[in-house]
């Protein structure tokens, strides 16, 4: 049984050495061009810049419907791509943004419509989800929700 491990340990040394061909000669210096521009271009990312981050809405009716509009710029290296927009509720919904890329240097917008819900002081968040380094950017709206004045007080229901 020494002898079979032996053998078989002389054979795979053999192998191993007869195998020995130096892996840099095969390397073409075309491919390594090509992935020296890749791998610099792989580091250049879009980025987002807003025109604010915030909107404040003020004092609103109850059930006021209200909106406002981001605009935002693409100040990056690469283009833009927004894949995603969300709120933190379902009180607040983000639309009409583009889906194409975003030159460098090109502008955009989105709009952001609060229905009004909630009551006193009122702060949403709007994640926009894109190719940034970060992944993700937020922007915020808050208002000043006034009580309904047609909703009956508790005082008057009695």
């Amino acid at each position: 049984m020494k002898k079979i491990i032996l053998s078989l340990s002389a054979l795979c040394l053999v192998a191993f050495i007869s195998c020995k061909e130096n892996a840099a000669k095969k390397v073409e210096e075309s491919n390594v061009a090509a992935a020296a521009e890749r791998d610099a271009v792989a580091s250049k990312f879009p980025v987002i810049e807003f025109d604010k981050t915030e909107h404040d809405f003020g004092e609103i009716e109850a059930r006021t419907p209200v909106e406002t509009v981001f605009s935002y710029k693409n100040t990056g290296d690469a283009p833009l791509v927004i894949t995603d927009i969300k709120s933190s509720c379902g009180c607040t919904v983000p639309q009409d943004w583009s889906r194409d890329p975003l030159a460098p240097g090109d502008s955009g917008q989105f709009t952001v419509k609060f229905n009004g819900s909630g009551s006193n002081k009122v702060s949403k968040t709007i994640t926009v989800t894109a190719n940034t380094e970060k992944g993700s950017e937020v922007v915020k709206i808050t208002a000043f929700v006034k009580p309904d004045p047609n909703k009956p007080t508790p005082a008057a229901a009695h």
